[in-house]
């Protein structure tokens, strides 16, 4: 017990003050999301204890054109057909503002889902500032719009690429059929749309079925 004329005027016999402190975080290069960064003895303190560690936590935010995985970036990018299958060459805005410009070698097919690696273009590592990680680009081949190919480019076309495969068909037991267009997700929605009736319907047989035995 502290008598009222022993009390200490800022904290009233409580034994502890608040104050306001400013700690500066240093966000080194390199550090990941969930990384924690600690300040020993920074918590709040009592009489008698041992004060605490204040912890931060670090939360990265998403960015709109990168992708990052560790130390590595990864690029979504599309190109056209014509790039696709003669080369391309396209610039990138990096991070830290540089501008890369980026090639393949003029012929060189990329296939979609295709994928390419820019060495020293991804992140720093944050405890080893001479290792960086990797670019990784993307692709995605953009075909030309939904329409008919005049003769004389098919005919082109068949002349670099090789000639369409002719099918062997029996005439007397073949049936000619037409490819529509689909949208999978539709479809899907759909299936699953009747299968979820068709089981509904299913219990509420099954249901009618067990009242009617039960009243006999």
């Amino acid at each position: 017990m502290i008598k009222e004329e022993d009390k200490c005027p800022q904290c009233r016999g409580n034994k502890v003050v608040q104050e306001k402190k400013i700690l500066e975080v240093n966000i080194e290069k390199g550090m990941q999301h969930g990384q924690k960064i600690k300040f020993e003895g920074e918590a709040d303190e009592a009489p008698d204890c041992i004060p605490g560690d204040v912890v931060l936590i670090l939360q990265q935010k998403e960015h709109a054109t990168f992708k990052r995985k560790g130390n590595d970036l990864f690029l979504e990018k599309e190109i056209s057909l014509t790039e696709a299958l003669c080369g391309f060459k396209f610039t990138i805005q990096h991070l830290d503002g540089r501008q890369l410009l980026v090639s393949s070698t003029e012929g060189e097919v990329v296939k979609p889902g295709h994928f390419k690696a820019i060495y020293d273009e991804g992140m720093v590592d944050w405890q080893r500032s001479y290792d960086k990680g990797k670019l990784f680009i993307h692709f995605s081949v953009k075909f030309p719009s939904a329409g008919d190919i005049a003769d004389e480019d098919i005919a082109t076309l068949e002349k670099v690429l090789g000639a369409r495969p002719v099918p062997s068909v029996d005439m007397d037991t073949c049936e000619e059929c037409t490819a529509h267009d689909v949208d999978m997700e539709v479809e899907m929605r759909q299936q699953r749309q009747k299968a979820e009736q068709q089981a509904y319907e299913d219990d509420e047989e099954g249901g009618a079925q067990r009242v009617q035995c039960a009243q006999q």
